[in-house]
């Protein structure tokens, strides 16, 4: 037989794209439309209804940047369209045929209903079915107009990512309303050979099927009547229909598809702009739920349902009613999909907390899985909070992403710090935005790496980033492929029920040990830095906020708990936590805002710990200690002056004089208290630390060595930092001084000025305090470079096998080597509040209050010695897609600890992020609670959630080994228990004198619900 493969794919692609996709819609009138341009931010129906409009003309322009144009279109069902499938087809002059970042627009009845959303993909809005003829038509479409920010693919500087910047020239030209006959025959027809097409192409060339297919679509050509598509149409299928009714191989792979739609809480779009996006999506995806019944759609992210539910209360009461029928489910159980490695241990907690809680509340539905597409690598916490939160399952699909290494196994159990399994997937369709394309299932089954073990894996469906989800193409595709020849299988099914299946099938699934790593996007660990620092800064505060609320509750008369006000607080805190805010890859006009509600949440929470504090009564002045460990330290006074204090862990002492045992001597570039000696060089980097107590060296050379790095990297300019940044570099070795600034015993203090680059300066206080070993560097940048980033080295004289760096609930190890492509791709990593290295006997650790990125590496020296370096990723200048990202003012502190073990360094974490607190307060009580055991650390004090006045204590073991203390009350203890970190009772656990045992393994966290006596 001849091969005629060419002639005739080309033919079909011809008729198909030319002929029968044209025909879809067979006959149409237009609309009359009206226009009205909403000044400024978004309006309500009710004012855009009562607005004046004028006459608006196709292929006009519209819409300025983020602007909002409401069109009005009245029309009329002709009557000899009676008995056919009528709908209105809108094209607001999209670009491109990606839907969620560009122009958009939300359909709404004349009594405010919204009735469907329309994007580029999904263009039409139900009229009739079957039309009676004659039907009046009349919209109120509220229509954005958002910047395509990528329309040059991340390639180019743009200033449209905030609307001060980005002008009021209109973005789009109106194509079409109208409405118009749906022909049911050759939609069909449509699919029928999208699908045999895209199924036939991926088959290899020696299957006799894929031939099969093609003469098939041939004779359906010869069927075709081109001047007659809707005529033949049906006898086009009819043609087709024997090869489409094939049924799959006995061993096809099952794909588990569940509709999705992947809704950035903000990313190229500001916040608000996502309210209503959510409002688009949902009632999408709510009219296909009532126009197809096997649909099933996941979806995550509370905080987007609150949207809903505050914003679309119609579009809410279509969810409810969806829920109850089984067609739409929550998953994921978190407020929104959080960045998988920045936020603290406490924030993940609450992440769950309030995602599950809400989806109790509002649905009477407990979620049993993790759903966290997108972000950019996870956690090695993330199993035990998981399960802890009540979860059996967690899904990612990012880490296809990889750069370098191809993640081994699809379905796995993934292990934590502490040990706790939790079984996971991670769709080997590498998308979470599948539209069942031939290429798609083609690469799931390519990709699957658990051949001959499990045989099934999840395909979440429909269009995403910026919303717009599944359509009724993706699921007339779906039902095409439930049982086809050649192809997997697809069943639309709830994610419960895949992970329940594929565990079944496959319970002794591979082990994954570890944090997930994403060998791409380790920018996100620095860039917008005042956006970290803000959440950084916002976790401890809300720490602090809620231990000083819950002693007060406890012991001042008349003080009421905050509860609505925390509540609040957390959950501003954590939506700005959401994969593409807290990482720092949003447009401007979303870290803009980020800022501002950073600073707001700070003074808000300022207010109520002062409000706790001020509520145990004046007359004294007292010094509050929020760490969970008892700390000697200098405070400065209300008056200026520097007192030295000590204060027990979670509690208060009476700013006294007190004498500290090693005073600092500070003489020209020198500092001295007993305990280390450092001295800065004319260049000002640190020339020697020396260990006084160990009798060494600290330094192995230039400590605290400023460099910068020309950071240019290969695409995504806010997200990655490529390995070539480190090829081309300038150590910032010419200070405009130095010169000692405090000799006070209690603080001995030199500053480092420098300018460099494009008129940058820096400003760096290194600080040495009476009694402890931690020397301080207080940072002021004014930062004004592009491309760059700068790091602070310190080359320290140790050889460490590994690194240990803070994650949430504990810390990871990681080799400071590079013997394979795994070690070598984790060129930049991420931590929290510390970094240690070390051997045997001694170690260092590097401290900060704000930052997250970092790199260790290791060298030996000429004399046989070895310096292990870690490095802190202090500032970027990414600018795209926010050209002015980190520019300006930035303040921030890091500290070098010598002679640190774990323990020592896990204090001194929390002491630099939690500064004591000077305040007019009477004799205050003790500690809510305090705990003996060594390494057994409280991670949180409040009240608990259901306002019943228990103390909630979260707890965990932060040394990495096991655990035994005695965890005492400062209130009378009546019983106690062990709960999950919904507070919901899990066992009993025995009070024995009023006070409570504890036992933990590594890294365990345990959350324990105290009644009052």
């Amino acid at each position: 037989m001849h091969d005629e493969r060419r002639r005739i794919e080309e033919r079909v692609q011809r008729a198909h794209d030319q002929r029968i996709k044209p025909a879809i819609h067979a006959a149409t009138v237009p609309f009359e439309v009206e226009a009205w341009q909403a000044p400024g931010e978004p309006v309500s129906f009710e004012e855009a209804a009562a607005a004046r409009y004028t006459p608006f003309a196709m292929n006009t322009p519209w819409g300025p940047p983020w602007g909002t144009t409401w069109f009005r279109m009245r029309g009329q069902v002709p009557a000899e369209w009676a008995g056919r499938r009528v709908e209105a087809v809108i094209d607001l002059g999209f670009v491109g045929d990606w839907p969620g970042n560009q122009a958009e627009a939300l359909v709404h009845l004349p009594d405010g209903r919204p009735l469907k959303a329309v994007n580029p993909l999904n263009q039409y809005v139900p009229v009739a079915n079957p039309a009676t003829g004659g039907e009046q038509i009349d919209y109120l479409v509220e229509a954005a107009s958002n910047p395509d920010i990528l329309k040059d693919n991340f390639s180019r500087v743009t200033p449209m990512g905030d609307k001060l910047t980005a002008g009021s020239a209109p973005l789009y030209t109106f194509q079409r309303a109208d409405l118009a006959i749906l022909d049911e025959e050759v939609f069909h027809l449509d699919l029928d050979l999208q699908v045999l097409r895209e199924l036939m192409v991926h088959l290899p060339e020696h299957e006799p099927r894929r031939h099969e297919i093609l003469h098939a679509l041939d004779r359906a050509m010869d069927a075709l009547d081109l001047d007659d598509v809707a005529g033949s149409a049906a006898a086009v299928r009819e043609v087709l229909a024997p090869v489409l009714a094939k049924p799959a191989h006995a061993s096809a792979h099952t794909i588990s598809g569940v509709g999705h739609a992947h809704i950035d809480s903000a990313w190229l779009w500001p916040i608000r702009e996502t309210k209503r996006k959510t409002s688009r999506t949902f009632s999408n995806v709510t009219a296909l739920a009532d126009e197809y019944d096997d649909f099933i759609f996941a979806c995550s992210q509370a905080q987007q349902y609150e949207w809903v539910r505050d914003n679309y209360p119609h579009v809410w009461a279509r969810i409810q009613d969806s829920v109850k029928k089984g067609q739409w489910a929550p998953v994921g159980g978190m407020w929104v999909e959080a960045d998988g490695n920045l936020p603290g241990g406490e924030a993940i907690a609450r992440q769950l907390v309030h995602g599950k809680r809400f989806f109790i509340e509002h649905f009477g539905i407990e979620t049993k899985g993790v759903w966290l597409p997108d972000s950019f690598g996870y956690t090695a916490a993330y199993p035990q909070l998981a399960k802890l939160a009540g979860n059996d399952w967690f899904l990612t699909q990012k880490i296809s992403w990889n750069q370098t290494n191809k993640f081994p196994h699809h379905t796995f159990w993934w292990e934590g710090i502490d040990g706790t399994r939790i079984f996971t997937h991670f769709p080997p369709v590498d998308t979470y935005n599948a539209r069942f394309s031939g290429e798609e299932m083609d690469r799931a089954v390519r990709n699957y790496a658990e051949k001959g073990g499990g045989q099934r894996s999840l395909a979440p469906f429909g269009w995403g980033d910026g919303g717009g989800g599944p359509t009724r193409e993706i699921m007339e595709r779906a039902r095409r492929l439930a049982n086809l020849e050649g192809s997997p299988k697809v069943v639309v099914e709830h994610p419960d029920d895949f992970f329940a299946k594929a565990r079944e099938e496959y319970p002794d699934a591979p082990v994954w040990v570890g944090e997930l790593y994403l060998e791409l996007h380790r920018a996100t660990y620095t860039s917008q830095a005042r956006t970290k620092q803000g959440n950084r800064r916002s976790e401890h505060k809300l720490r602090e906020a809620e231990l000083w609320a819950t002693t007060a509750a406890l012991h001042a008369p008349g003080y009421s708990y905050p509860y609505e006000k925390l509540d609040r607080l957390w959950k501003t805190v954590l939506l700005h936590q959401f994969h593409d805010i807290l990482p720092g890859s949003s447009i401007a006009w979303v870290h803009r805002e980020a800022e501002a509600e950073y600073a707001r949440v700070a003074e808000e929470l300022e207010a109520l710990t002062a409000e706790a504090v001020a509520a145990l009564g004046a007359g004294g002045t007292r010094v509050f200690n929020t760490s969970p460990f008892d700390r000697a330290g200098v405070v400065r006074t209300s008056a200026g002056s520097l007192a030295f204090v000590r204060v027990p862990a979670n509690g208060s002492a009476p700013l006294a004089d007190a004498e500290p045992d090693r005073p600092v001597k500070a003489e020209g570039r020198v500092l001295d208290n007993g305990l280390v000696r450092v001295e800065v060089a004319e260049d000002g980097t640190l020339s020697s630390v020396y260990d006084l107590r160990a009798g060494r060296e600290v330094l192995g050379d230039k400590g605290n060595l400023l460099r910068l790095h020309t950071d240019l990297p290969n695409y995504w300019d806010a997200w990655d930092i490529d390995k070539h940044y480190n090829n081309r570099y300038t150590d910032l070795l010419e200070p405009t001084s130095v010169e000692l600034v405090s000799d006070d015993p209690l603080l001995g203090a030199i500053r480092v000025t420098r300018s460099f680059g494009k008129g940058s300066t820096i400003t760096q206080t290194i600080t040495l305090r009476a009694d402890s070993p931690r020397v301080d560097f207080e940072t002021d940048i004014d930062w004004h470079e592009a491309e760059k980033i700068l790091k602070a080295a310190f080359p320290v004289d140790v050889r460490a096998a590994h690194s240990s760096a803070e994650i949430q609930f504990g810390h990871v190890q990681r080799p400071t080597h590079t013997n394979t492509s795994w070690e070598a791709a984790r060129f930049e990593v991420s931590g929290h509040r510390w970094v240690h290295v070390g051997e045997p006997g001694y170690g260092v650790a590097v401290l900060n209050d704000s930052t997250y990125g970092h790199d260790v590496s290791r060298t030996v020296r000429e004399d046989g010695g070895t310096t292990t370096t870690v490095r802190l990723s202090l500032v970027r200048a990414p600018r795209i897609p926010d050209p002015e990202a980190d520019q300006g003012r930035h303040r921030f502190t890091y500290a070098l600890l010598p002679g640190a073990s774990i323990e020592d360094t896990v204090a001194e974490g929390y002491s630099l992020n939690l500064p004591l607190r000077v305040a007019d307060a009477a004799g205050a009580p003790g500690p809510v609670v305090s705990v003996d055991g060594e390494n057994v650390t409280v991670e949180a004090v409040k009240l608990a959630d259901d306002t019943s006045g228990d103390v909630v204590v979260r707890l965990y073991e932060s040394g990495g080994g096991r655990a035994r203390g005695v965890l005492r009350t400062g209130f009378p203890l009546a019983g106690a228990q062990v709960t999950d970190l919904l507070e919901r009772p899990l066992e009993d656990a025995p009070v024995e004198d009023g006070a409570v045992a504890v036992s933990l393994r590594p890294f365990q966290v345990l959350t324990l619900r105290l009644r009052r006596g």
